[in-house]
């Protein structure tokens, strides 16, 4: 029998790299592709992609495996980046690795590799697919503090029957235990961290060149004028930091968080203190619900993440109308932020989920 062709995406990272050293030793028939997102003029950034494709380049020469490098930056342009600008300029705060999940790593990238002759695609994802009788479920990695199936809810059944998550059964000190046991150039190479597009440049400049900054007042929850903002678009619920605002300004010495981004009058409103009731809720609602397997029936008790190194959080979906779900947590939950996703699971399962649309 021939050996089944897999292609890898490779990000010049530990974790993909590993992914195709294992699965070489399985027996696949292995081809590796490195995508390029993103073009920009910025040479900070360009030579962090170029970095990554020589990292890449290396593993795969070690490894003794093709290595194919597609742009998809059009795609990304169309597809993800679009979005992004368009919910950070209605004032809500997107989650654009998700959508790059769905529409370039799982969308233009499986395309690609299955005209390259793939049967199936990898990545270097830390989660695992189950073949039940319901359908291909998604799972959490084994791993808890590196699972990624958050970023994966989007996935549906056609996707997850020709992927692979070849390090989802194992931890992080694994994955760099076996890349320096096979003396992989990038054993120590940090993770990535932050939005892909930004990667460490200052998000708002980086904002700033594409949407036009509106200043405003900061308003306290009694109603008090406290100090100006630069644009609602550089601020997000719960955030703490950067408002500008120090703790003498209130009754005590805590900290000011963001509660509400008042649109209409261009205002960002802040309470003062971790504890502040504006900044809890029990209820929200998502659209754009996806399922993974088939939608459950309602009401359905399960638990959810409102962001993704929350721990799980007991709550009920309480009915779904025009495809709107209401969320009912059984504790309060710290700033449910519009624009983010909300994902169910079921122990170890991940059921899917959705956007947050109000709290």
């Amino acid at each position: 029998m021939m050996a089944k062709q897999v292609v890898v995406g490779m990000s010049g990272g530990v974790d993909s790299s590993v992914a195709a050293y294992l699965l070489k030793e399985q027996g696949y028939e292995v081809q590796c592709i490195f995508m390029k997102n993103w073009e920009d003029e910025d040479d900070e950034f360009y030579c962090s992609s170029e970095e990554d494709y020589n990292d890449a380049l290396q593993v795969c020469d070690l490894l003794n495996l093709p290595l194919h490098s597609v742009n998809f930056s059009k795609e990304y342009r169309e597809n993800v980046f679009k979005y992004f600008l368009a919910e950070y300029k209605s004032g809500r705060t997107p989650n654009p690795d998700v959508l790059c999940n769905k529409e370039i790593k799982f969308k233009f990238f499986m395309d690609y590799a299955l005209k390259l002759g793939a049967e199936v695609i990898a990545t270097g994802h830390y989660a695992r697919i189950n073949n039940s009788t319901d359908g291909f479920q998604l799972l959490k990695g084994i791993d808890k503090n590196k699972d990624q199936s958050y970023f994966l809810y989007l996935l549906g059944q056609k996707v997850l029957s020709k992927t692979l998550f070849p390090i989802g059964e194992m931890t992080k000190s694994e994955v760099r235990k076996i890349a320096d046991e096979i003396n992989l150039p990038n054993s120590g190479k940090k993770d990535s961290t932050g939005i892909c597009f930004i990667g460490e440049r200052d998000f708002k400049a980086f904002l700033q060149q594409y949407l036009p900054a509106k200043p405003g007042n900061i308003i306290t929850t009694d109603g008090k004028s406290v100090g100006q903002h630069d644009g609602l678009m550089y601020y997000t619920l719960g955030q703490r930091k950067g408002i500008g605002v120090g703790g003498g300004h209130g009754t005590t010495e805590e900290p000011w968080y963001v509660v509400k981004k008042d649109l209409d009058k261009n205002n960002l409103m802040i309470g003062q203190g971790h504890n502040h009731p504006d900044l809890y809720s029990k209820n929200i609602k998502a659209g754009q619900l996806h399922w993974i397997t088939s939608a459950p029936s309602i009401p359905f008790d399960c638990t959810a993440k409102i962001r993704y190194r929350q721990k799980d959080q007991a709550c009920i979906i309480n009915n779904i109308e025009n495809g709107i779900a209401n969320i009912n947590f059984i504790e309060k939950q710290f700033a449910p932020t519009p624009g983010q996703s909300v994902v169910f699971f079921n122990s170890e399962q991940c059921l899917g989920g959705g956007i947050i649309e109000t709290i």
